[in-house]
């Protein structure tokens, strides 16, 4: 399965938004994600909306990230942040828990977590 299909996969918007939305929630609600959620502003609609955009075009559906705000640049976007391997992992554990909670089927679960991993792993950038 190539990433591209995973927006038919998982369901498109309804879905995308249900796993975004889902994401947010537990970052907010459960004290593991401590570390993640103190980099997010108070309110997290702005940032809710952003993943649920770039997360469509990332999985195969309509651009609306890059029609809106243009390239994501991830990295550079996110300089401005302090991410390390505690950030990493608590997104990483944060975003896998989500998807179990939304019910992503196993195997389109796997592949994401893979991608998700090279993607946060990249987006380090605090030498530990």
């Amino acid at each position: 399965m190539h990433l591209p299909e995973a927006y038919k996969i998982i369901g498109g918007e309804i879905s995308i938004r249900k796993l975004v939305d889902n994401f947010y929630d537990l970052m907010s609600e459960n004290p593991d994600y401590f570390a993640i959620r103190k980099l997010h502003p108070q309110n997290l609609k702005d940032s809710r909306d952003k993943l649920f955009m770039f997360l469509s075009g990332w999985m195969g559906g309509p651009s609306l990230y890059v029609k809106k705000y243009g390239e994501p640049r991830l990295r550079s976007r996110h300089l401005v942040f302090s991410i390390g391997i505690l950030e990493k992992d608590q997104w990483l554990s944060c975003m896998n828990q989500a998807m179990i909670n939304t019910g992503v089927q196993e195997g389109l679960r796997k592949n994401l977590v893979k991608a998700f991993e090279q993607t946060a792993d990249f987006m380090r950038n605090r030498s530990e």
